[in-house]
């Protein structure tokens, strides 16, 4: 509690990021589990949150650990990413507010996601539900169309494959996030989701494109993981971060307290480097 209050105080001393023009759509996806998905959705957005952004938060894994992360509701009869997909209900209705972070909202994943794939085989378009269910969302769109109210951010955490969920955040997003483990199998896997990816920019959604790469669980004391980097950056370039997120007890334990390691444990090392990314994120986003 202690930490969430000394959290919110940095928070507002900090000044604000110039916000984009208009919300900036991005889906956090890697079908390789364990490299930190979630873990930078989360911190990112309440980073991104701190430096003065609106965000809201789609969780899109049935298990709900961003939801969880961020103390949030989502146990089963909660409505969720669920209704907006299936049902079609609007996601202003669907979306919580943080309890710890001011102008951080969260549409919580529940139990019912992991039927979704199956029910929504038979519906019209399926695959473009979310991309609906954004674009309905009345405080999503330019600073002309919408005013100061609008979300600046939109983030979507995908489960940890390329089902029907994941291509639904394909369809709905413009620019795609991908963090990368700075471990020897790194980039396993990476090409089938490229492929995915170059198919979905064929055929559903010619606007997506991998905006952001993102290191993450660096140890900066190991060859290894500058050998990765190196090998990462060649591949693609200034797509990739300057900052590395390292590989932090804090940043895991976070979760387990409902927080983010940016309320957890503010000053920790996880934490400027989450804040760090955000800002580089921003700044990268303008310039682009």
């Amino acid at each position: 509690m202690e930490s969430s209050v000394l959290a919110r105080a940095a928070a507002q001393r900090r000044e604000p990021e110039t916000r984009p023009e208009r919300t900036r759509v991005m889906v956090v996806a890697n079908q390789k589990g364990g490299v930190g998905k979630t873990t930078t959705t989360v911190n990112l957005a309440v980073a991104l949150a701190q430096l003065g952004q609106r965000v809201l938060v789609v969780d899109l894994d049935p298990q709900g650990n961003a939801s969880t992360a961020l103390n949030v509701e989502h146990h089963r009869g909660i409505p969720s990413t669920y209704d907006a997909l299936v049902d079609g209900t609007p996601l202003v209705e669907i979306a919580t507010e943080s309890p710890d972070v001011p102008h951080l909202s969260v549409v919580p994943a529940t139990i019912d996601l992991a039927g979704a794939e199956i029910e929504l085989v038979s519906v019209v378009a399926r695959e473009s539900r979310l991309r609906k269910a954004i674009a309905g969302h009345p405080l999503v769109g330019s600073r002309d169309e919408v005013g100061e109210d609008r979300l600046d951010f939109v983030l979507v955490d995908c489960p940890p494959s390329l089902g029907l969920l994941t291509l639904n955040a394909l369809v709905g997003g413009a620019e795609m996030l991908i963090p990368i483990q700075a471990e020897y199998y790194a980039l396993e896997g990476l090409g089938q989701l490229l492929e995915t990816v170059e198919m979905v920019r064929q055929h559903l959604n010619p606007d997506l494109r991998v905006s952001t790469i993102l290191l993450t669980m660096y140890d900066a004391r190991t060859r290894l993981a500058a050998g990765v980097a190196d090998e990462v950056r060649g591949h693609f370039g200034d797509q990739v971060l300057k900052t590395a997120i390292p590989r932090s007890v804090r940043v895991s334990e976070a979760p387990s307290y409902g927080q983010s390691v940016l309320t957890y444990d503010p000053a920790s090392a996880g934490a400027l480097s989450y804040l760090e990314a955000a800002r580089e994120m921003l700044t990268k986003g303008t310039s682009a």
